[in-house]
This record gives C-alpha cells, sequence and structure tokens, in this order.
C-alpha cells in the first residue's frame, strides 16, 4: 500500500507551485493514501491532491484557514496507527523530547509532523517519526534555502518500507530507510 507523505507547500504565498520533476511522479492510481501536514494555503492544492487519491488527510497548519482541517488526526494503515500533527504547536519545533511526547499522547507507532520544511525520519523506543519537509522547498521563518521533499511510504502489514524523494540542485536524490512495528 503507497501512501504520500507531504507538506508545508505554501502555494501561491511562497512558491507558484510544485516542482515539475515531482508532479512527473506523482500521477493518480498509483498512490492509496496521502497525508498531509497542513499548510497548503488554497482550495486548488487541495483539489490536485483529490486528483491522486480519494484518500486524503490533511491536518491544520498555522497558514491554512480551511475550517474542516483538525490539528491532530489518527490514521490507521496497515498494522500502523499512524498520528498526523502540522508541528507549529511542538515547541520547540521539531524537538524529539516533545515529539515522543505528542507521539505518547496520541499513541501512535508512527508520528508525521512538518513545520519545519526539513526532511527527518528516525526511530526512538520502537516508534518511528516522521518530517516529509516541504514538497516545494518554500522558506520558513528560520531557513530562506530548503530543499524539496516528500516521503512515499510502502506499508506491508507491520512493515514499512519509506522512500525520501528529494530535489538538489535540480536532480532527484531517492533514499530508502525500514522500519518494523515491534
Amino acid at each position: 500500500m503507497l501512501v504520500l507523505v507531504l507538506g508545508d507547500l505554501h502555494i501561491p504565498y511562497r512558491v507558484s507551485g510544485l516542482p515539475h520533476e515531482f508532479r512527473k511522479l506523482l500521477t493518480p492510481g498509483r498512490i492509496q493514501h496521502i497525508l498531509c501536514t497542513g499548510n497548503l494555503c488554497t482550495k486548488e492544492t487541495v483539489d490536485y491532491l483529490k486528483t491522486l487519491t480519494a484518500d486524503v488527510h490533511i491536518v491544520r497548519g498555522d497558514f491554512d484557514d480551511n475550517p474542516n482541517f483538525v490539528d491532530q488526526k489518527v490514521v490507521t494503515v496497515g498494522q500502523f496507527r499512524i498520528g498526523l500533527c502540522h508541528g507549529h504547536q511542538i515547541v520547540p519545533w521539531g524537538d524529539i523530547e516533545s515529539l515522543r511526547m505528542l507521539q505518547r499522547q496520541m499513541d501512535v507507532d508512527i508520528l508525521i509532523t512538518g513545520h519545519t520544511h526539513k526532511f527527518e525520519a528516525f526511530e526512538r523506543d520502537n516508534k518511528f517519526f516522521i518530517n516529509p519537509g516541504s514538497a516545494t522547498g518554500a522558506y520558513n521563518a528560520l531557513n530562506s534555502s530548503t530543499t524539496p521533499s516528500f516521503v512515499l511510504m510502502d506499508i506491508q502489514q507491520a512493515s514499512l518500507t519509506l522512500y525520501v524523494y528529494q530535489l538538489i540542485n535540480e536532480k532527484f536524490t531517492v533514499e530508502r530507510l525500514e522500519y518494523r512495528k515491534a
């Protein structure tokens, strides 16, 4: 089962759109679920994601004003409980101990957050943490230059293979990570 994880697009306020190289990869019918950390900013961006799959889960970022977006959400895919939160609520932003506390509060196997616009994935205490970064490479309050990135998760029962797509100097890099639920 393929799950697209992305966020912090900031279209059109900080960038005009997804990198062309990413749009070529994201074709309808290949992805079963989308988990989005928010900051889509416009209905058109939400509508675009819905053309890729009908199962789209979005949480509210600090730049989103859609009243239908919630601050946190738990989604079950395969044998994984996955928590989704934008991340601007985590203080300090991206702090590992604060992320672990949120993971325990949400009682999830995998916690996905954004806001820092920087890809990160790590395992702590048999739990997995993912920040897909910014799919557009939009700047943030701390950094004017970020690397566009998103994540594809291939979930098979209690096994997760994570593919990290980054656009560095207009060239794709793909990194593979694995996580197995204990």
